[in-house]
């Protein structure tokens, strides 16, 4: 980005990890006195009543990080302001459904309007109607997989730091690179309040925060690559999250498939299975953050490999994920003797 000196960088970061822990141990204390709080119950994974709303930091530290990127560089001034805007707009939404619950197509009114922010970055950067419909698409799923994802503690934030390494590795600009390091700092203030074991939850406003965040990181990384955007480009950049592309896609189609209400709040994911299984929550995150890491491997081993060499190894490792699932799926069924589900 240009902060000057690798050191300059650095302190950067450190005040971004600090505005993100401190934005979030605010948060915890706002929770406790206005009793904003995660019960246990049949449809969660945790055993003890905890605060929620700690991902306001990271939105914090993120928007400061966009300000200061803007600042610095003019050229990414405008990319930055509607970032900034779909940001709050996501983060708003989640902000007040923490609150008070709103229906989920409202919500998603709300993460369109965002999603069309981040595709006119998209074109902005890329020049391509396809890769603006893609960010489109992009910012509305990954939105969404964080949230669903957001169940056991440590994991979602987790994930996301390790994308967001991920992507500062693979970036071919300043940035891009800035934008993703920016990203891991904001996650690495957040978790020393959610592992081993959570005194806050990032609650709405963090999880769609992180996933909007993450779809901006991707969206610049694969527009900066400095060839027509491909199916093989977009491979490589999904790789690292492909642990919560697998469980969070195979996991609604099932519901859908089962005629399950797949918009409301269940157990069913492989993560969440694991994690009661296991009595504990923190190794199945750091599994997951394991699969992302190698996921990140492979991206970065094959980010200038030939289309087709990257179609085929990208194939493969999401074949690798989804028979994981089933088989760990099934391995629950039969131990718990249900049909494939879990009390809704």
């Amino acid at each position: 980005m240009g902060t000057g000196t690798p050191a300059g960088t650095i302190a950067w970061l450190v005040l971004l990890a600090g505005i993100s822990l401190a934005g979030t141990v605010a948060a915890r204390r706002y929770a406790l006195r206005r009793d904003l709080l995660d019960h246990p119950g049949e449809r969660r994974s945790h055993v003890v009543a905890t605060p929620r709303g700690g991902g306001i930091g990271i939105v914090l530290a993120m928007l400061v990080a966009m300000g200061l990127l803007a600042c610095r560089d003019p050229a990414q001034a405008m990319a930055m302001v509607l970032s900034a805007t779909g940001l709050l707009l996501v983060a708003g939404i989640g902000w007040l459904d923490d609150h008070r619950p709103l229906t989920p197509w409202s919500r998603l009114v709300v993460h369109a309007v965002a999603a069309v922010l981040l595709a006119a970055v998209a074109y902005r950067a890329s020049g391509q109607v396809a890769v603006a419909l893609l960010a489109f698409v992009l910012a509305m799923v990954l939105v969404n997989i964080w949230n669903f994802m957001d169940g056991i503690d440590g994991i979602a934030s987790l994930q996301a730091l390790v994308v967001a390494g991920a992507c500062a590795l693979l970036a071919h600009d300043a940035a891009s690179r800035w934008l993703s390091l920016a990203m891991g700092a904001a996650c690495l203030g957040f978790l020393p309040m959610n592992l081993p074991r959570a005194r806050i939850f990032l609650g709405d406003v963090g999880s769609g925060a992180l996933g909007y965040t993450l779809a901006l990181a991707m969206v610049l990384v694969a527009s900066g690559t400095g060839r027509e955007s491909s199916l093989s480009t977009w491979m490589v950049v999904f790789l690292p999250a492909s642990a919560f592309l697998v469980d969070a896609t195979l996991t609604l189609v099932s519901r859908i498939v089962r005629g399950e209400r797949w918009w409301t709040p269940h157990v069913g994911h492989a993560y969440q299975r694991w994690a009661r299984a296991a009595g504990s929550h923190w190794p199945v995150t750091f599994a997951y953050a394991a699969w992302a890491v190698a996921g990140s491997v492979l991206a970065w081993l094959g980010r200038d490999l030939p289309e087709a060499s990257i179609m085929y190894a990208g194939s493969a490792w999401y074949l690798g994920g989804g028979i994981l699932w089933l088989r760990f799926q099934l391995y629950r069924s039969r131990k718990s003797g249900l049909p494939g589900k879990q009390s809704e």
